[in-house]
């Protein structure tokens, strides 16, 4: 497996601490421009940054927070989500972050699952209430003092700090950190710094995985820095390039390879606090951004406005679009369109941090797009016939084995599912089924493991099936993806109703909604007296959605 050639280029940083990057970023680069948004008027430069993160880390100290404990962050891209990145790695605090969609129900099982000590939020988010969300699972927060919660159903649960200009009652004023900040020492900090080790765990992000309910993938320090760095480096940032980033710090892409990946090379970050694709061209041209980020629903609304809007979009050379595959039309409309010339394909996944593969910025169109580039420096590949275990030939199909200081630790309080996924000799299971040829270029071909990836978005059919199997007129319910132009996959359901019982895809949806994120709600129904099976009784999904795209053409049909 070859791997790809870097270049000559200014100071980058790998094998260092979260917490450490900063302060070397601080020291190396102290008035180069770190964080940057535009409608906030807000800039700040590395020495502003180090500096502000001190302080909130030493606030966050002041609350009892320690080496270790888990601490969510639910909010949009606001700056104190990338400040809180880093004052909890200094102090050694496991960042969980908690994707912004959530509804109730999930938000307890995050919580309770992680044993957070420590949640951090916002007031709300788009149609999700997160204070009110809150006081429903926690009625007691109301009445109990600042940093002293005890709830029976939250045992772990100690602090909600609130970041807003309002105080709701129960909760830590975020602002208030910084006062808080000074009954504990700079020595009292830097010995929390020091005590870390690299394979330390420092970040939790909660995945979907394939069945069940979401499980959280424990990430080093090593992990996320060094793949940061080498995604960072197939882009050939520097610090002279701005990073446009409009995809979610929830997600490893946000947080990973956009911050760390960002700033393992001193590279300015524009972050989008929501996507907006209209704002993303705003952002560009006003800060003459050079590398863009993205999901290819993102770039295909960017390209839709840029059809009605006239943005400059001269500066950009370089981006990853990640998530889903890449169509060839896609891509050579965003070269052309958008300049992005060297524009990448990543493939990943959380539990390997999440790059595995990138494609060379210099290659074809058609390698762009039809592969998934060669695989990273300092990681191996293999592709393993599920059936034999046998590595397979060039070529040859088989599930993907990934090995490098890019696997994770493994799932947090879940042996079991980590021992299923990494086996005795270190590999990760993907669960994606691929080919690799004679020059290491990687192409996924398909998936074994059962997931769907809407937009990017991971989504574990299990977990809609066994919601909706406590309606009250359905009998049973298989989950499934069908493919989508625009999100590359669409949630479809087979259901098999009660004798008697009739219902509509609205009433589904209503009973959906509110119950679990918007994005994993079935767009698409079909009703069945039976589910394929095999001989030993399980049910067959590839069936499901082969029948449910010819139902779909033939309805197509009958509607000419």
């Amino acid at each position: 497996m070859a791997e790809m050639k870097t270049e000559e280029r200014p100071r980058a940083y790998r094998d260092v601490k979260v917490g450490e990057l900063l302060t070397l970023l601080a020291r190396d680069y102290p008035q180069k421009e770190a964080l940057i948004y535009p409608d906030r008027n807000l800039r700040y430069d590395f020495s502003q940054l180090e500096w502000y993160a001190r302080q909130i880390a030493r606030g966050l100290l002041s609350l009892g927070i320690e080496r270790g404990d888990r601490v969510a962050v639910w909010s949009p891209n606001i700056p104190e989500w990338v400040v809180l990145q880093f004052a909890l790695a200094k102090i050694g605090a496991v960042l969980v972050t908690v994707n912004t969609s959530l509804r109730a129900a999930e938000i307890q099982y995050l919580l309770r699952q992680s044993e957070t000590s420590t949640l951090i939020t916002v007031s709300s988010f788009r149609d999700v209430d997160y204070v009110q969300t809150i006081y429903e699972l926690i009625p007691e927060l109301r009445g109990s003092e600042e940093g002293a919660l005890h709830s029976m159903r939250f045992p772990y649960l100690r602090n909600i700090v609130y970041i807003g200009d309002e105080h709701p009652g129960g909760m830590i004023r975020y602002d208030s950190l910084l006062s808080r900040s000074e009954s504990v020492s700079c020595e009292c900090l830097d010995a929390h710094s020091d005590a870390q080790d690299l394979d330390d765990v420092i970040n939790m992000q909660y995945t979907s995985g394939t069945t069940g309910f979401p499980k959280g993938v424990m990430l080093t320090h090593r992990n996320i820095v060094n793949n940061g760095y080498w995604l960072g480096e197939g882009l050939a940032l520097t610090p002279e390039d701005k990073l446009c980033v409009p995809v979610p710090f929830f997600h490893c892409f946000g947080c990973v390879i956009g911050v760390l990946g960002g700033y393992t090379h001193a590279t300015a970050l524009v972050p989008l606090e929501w996507f907006d694709p209209l704002r993303v061209l705003q952002y560009v041209e006003r800060e003459r951004c050079t590398a863009l980020y993205g999901v290819p629903t993102m770039f295909i609304a960017e390209l839709e406005q840029l059809d009605y809007h006239n943005y400059d979009m001269s500066s950009l050379r370089t981006g990853i679009m990640a998530g889903s595959l890449c169509p060839e039309p896609l891509m050579r409309k965003v070269m052309e369109k958008m300049n992005l010339t060297e524009m990448t394909i990543a493939y990943g996944l959380t539990e390997a941090s999440p790059g595995i593969t990138l494609t060379p910025r210099s290659d074809s169109v058609a390698l762009r797009t039809q592969t998934v580039g060669r695989v990273l420096p300092e990681v191996e590949v293999k592709i393993v016939d599920p059936a034999t275990g046998e590595e397979c030939p060039p070529g040859q199909a088989g599930e993907l084995y990934c090995r490098g200081y890019n696997v994770m630790k493994g799932y947090y309080n879940n042996k079991k599912a980590t021992a299923e996924a990494i086996d005795e000799e270190g590999w990760l299971h993907t669960g994606d089924q691929a080919t690799i040829d004679a020059e290491g270029y990687v192409r996924i071909t398909g998936r074994i493991k059962d997931l769907i990836i809407r937009g990017g978005e991971n989504i574990a059919p299990k977990e809609i099936e066994d919601l909706l199997r406590h309606h009250p007129k359905i009998a049973d319910v298989y989950v499934y993806g069908i493919p989508d132009d625009k999100y590359g996959e669409e949630v479809a359901a087979a259901i098999r109703l009660k004798p008697g019982e009739t219902t509509t895809l609205d009433e589904i949806r209503e009973f959906c909604e509110g119950r679990i994120a918007k994005f994993k709600i079935p767009r698409s129904i079909r009703f069945v007296e039976s589910f394929p099976m095999t001989a030993s009784g399980k049910v067959q999904k590839f069936k499901l959605r082969e029948m449910h795209m010819a139902f779909d053409k033939e309805k197509v049909k009958s509607e000419k």
